[in-house]
C-alpha cells in the first residue's frame, strides 16, 4: 500500500545504516524522496510484474520488504526476474522474516510466470551470501562494479540465481 511506503524507507536506511561501507549513502538520500520513489514503484510500476512485497512482524509494523520484476540484466531471458531490493531492519533479523519473505518472493515470481530469479549481491556481504545458498541459490558467474554519481563509492557484487520451476 502506499501508505507503507514511508515504513519502507525507515527499513532501508536502518539496513544502510548497519552496512559500514554504504553508512556514507545516508547523508546523500532524502527520507522524503526516498517515500516518493516507494509511493510511484507500488502504485504507478512501469509493469504488471513489477512487486514491493513486505515482511509484517508481530505488532503489524514493516520489518522488511522486498522488490521484484522482470530482469533487466543485458543475458537475461524473458522468463528471468530480479530481486532488485531486500532489507530486513536489523533488529527484527534472525526472527524469520528473511525466509518468509523469500518464499514470498519465490512464490509470487512464480506465480507471474517467471522461471528463474537472478540477485545480485555485493561482494562483501557474506551473510545475505550464505542465507541465498543455503536456500538454493549459486553464483551464474556474472558480475559487475557500481557507484555513485561522482564515482566516490564502488561496490563490487556477483549474481546468483535459482530456478524458480
Amino acid at each position: 500500500m502506499p501508505a507503507e511506503a514511508t515504513s519502507i524507507v525507515a527499513v532501508q536506511r536502518a539496513w544502510l545504516a548497519s552496512q559500514p561501507r554504504l553508512t556514507p549513502m545516508l547523508d546523500k538520500l532524502d527520507a522524503a524522496e526516498m517515500a516518493q520513489a516507494w509511493v510511484t514503484a507500488i502504485v504507478r510500476p512501469p509493469l504488471a510484474s513489477y512487486r514491493v512485497l513486505v515482511a509484517i512482524d508481530e505488532s503489524n509494523q514493516i520489518a522488511g520488504f522486498a522488490a521484484v520484476g522482470p530482469s533487466d540484466d543485458p543475458d537475461a531471458e524473458a522468463t528471468d526476474a530480479l530481486v532488485a531490493e531486500f532489507c530486513v531492519h536489523p533488529a527484527a533479523a534472525g526472527a524469520g522474516h528473511e525466509d518468509r519473505l523469500m518464499h514470498a518472493v519465490a512464490d509470487t515470481l512464480r506465480a507471474d510466470g517467471f522461471e528463474r530469479a537472478t540477485w545480485w549481491v555485493t561482494t562483501d556481504d557474506d551473510a545475505t551470501r550464505e542465507l541465498l545458498r543455503a536456500s538454493g541459490w549459486a553464483p551464474d558467474g556474472a558480475h559487475q562494479e557500481i557507484g555513485d554519481e561522482l564515482d566516490q563509492l564502488r561496490i563490487r557484487q556477483v549474481r546468483l540465481h535459482t530456478a524458480l520451476v
